[in-house]
């Protein structure tokens, strides 16, 4: 009988905040905060990839099924003002994740990479 190990779990913790990368799970504090499936997998994206700018064209891959039609732009406006809901993250004066107009978004909270077994 084979035994596989578990694999490492990927989280970041930033402000009060932990995200489990691999499920999208958002904690504050010890306590879950809920994010629907889109926003959980914009913030996801993005807190991944600290300091980095992600492309719209980026986010719209990872956010829309191909071959499906949606109103790309209103679905990911949507979708960042929920993750800056759920994280109290003012998009005029941002703690967490910063807009570049026409470009994309870049995670800028400083982020603690915690690798467990």
């Amino acid at each position: 009988m084979k035994v596989f190990a578990k694999s490492k779990s990927r989280r970041v913790r930033f402000e009060s905040f932990e995200l489990d990368l691999d499920t999208s799970e958002l904690r504050k504090n010890g306590r879950r905060v809920r994010l629907q499936d889109q926003p959980g997998r914009l913030h996801t994206l993005l807190a991944a990839r600290p300091g980095e700018l992600v492309h719209r064209p980026e986010i719209q891959k990872a956010l829309v099924e191909e071959g499906l039609f949606v109103e790309f732009d209103h679905a990911v406006n949507t979708a960042i003002k929920k993750v800056r809901e759920a994280l109290e993250d003012d998009p005029e004066s941002p703690r967490i994740i910063e807009t570049l107009p026409r470009k994309g978004y870049r995670f800028i909270a400083p982020v603690e990479w915690i690798e467990e077994a």
